[in-house]
């Protein structure tokens, strides 16, 4: 028979240089997760999730095996429900008092083109960030990633003939207070763009959405200021951040803008 030995728990021992750590954890780990899908009912994903934990001054680290414990102990396929529950049992194991998970994931949404109505899929990438705070506060977070196209407004008015445009990639990072579809989010920053993307296009959708963007020119400015004034009117979010980067077409860099939002001082 094998001998037992005990062996040293080294991450909980004392440390002596009284320094608490604001995150500790794991990155980069891929699981299965399965998303509400507005059409269709529910969508079956791979995520790369990041798990952390507050780390007291006292202890000299924390178990990462716990993580990975912890992700495979819940449901195979992790929800948007379960991701709390989830955080609260990390936080209680680990012995801290905060912690974050994070899921990042591709989303797909089928679309239909313009013209041709052909159908195709477009993805996204959407991020979950479930945060217990101190004090036991659970704040929930939810983060898109919207391709688009814009079209340059000064390019327009000085050319004789047409005008540059990009692609652009517009980021809202929102606060929620309530539920709101994946889709909601997409579909109110696409309305905003000079013309939103598809997955394939016909001749017909081309000429579409090559004139509908020339027709709706945008600055990164506008594009920002746009969706921002959308999201002021959402009451299911309490406080969100709105970038675009525009890839330039006619310069080696991106041309950018950020607007921060908090509703939560004005209820």
């Amino acid at each position: 028979m094998t001998e037992i030995v005990a062996l040293d728990d080294v991450q909980n021992s004392e440390d002596e240089r009284r320094l608490a750590i604001d995150k500790v954890g794991i990155k980069a780990i891929r699981h299965p997760v399965r998303v509400r899908d507005k059409s269709d009912g529910v969508q079956h994903t791979i995520a790369e999730f990041s798990m952390y934990v507050g780390l007291p001054q006292h202890f000299k680290g924390t178990h990462m095996s716990r993580f990975i414990e912890i992700l495979n102990g819940n449901e195979r396929e992790i929800t948007v429900e379960s991701i709390g529950p989830m955080l609260r049992e990390m936080v209680a194991r680990l012995e801290a008092e905060t912690g974050v998970i994070e899921m990042c994931f591709p989303y797909f949404i089928n679309k239909a083109a313009p013209v041709s109505g052909v159908q195709s899929l477009m993805d996204y990438e959407v991020t979950f960030i479930a945060e217990l705070r101190e004090g036991g506060e659970y704040v929930f977070t939810m983060k898109v990633v919207v391709p688009v196209t814009s079209l340059c407004p000064c390019s327009k008015k000085i050319s004789a003939h047409g005008a540059h445009n990009q692609r652009s990639h517009v980021t809202v990072t929102a606060q929620t207070r309530g539920f709101l579809w994946i889709e909601e989010l997409v579909q109110l920053v696409e309305s905003q763009a000079s013309c939103e993307l598809y997955g394939l296009l016909k001749r017909t959708d081309e000429k579409y959405v090559t004139e509908r963007a020339y027709e709706n020119p945008k600055f990164v400015e506008d594009m920002v200021r746009d969706v921002a004034g959308l999201l002021n009117a959402e009451k299911r979010i309490e406080r969100y951040v709105v970038e675009s980067e525009n890839f330039e077409s006619i310069h080696n860099h991106s041309a950018y803008a950020q607007i921060v939002g908090d509703k939560r001082s004005t209820v």
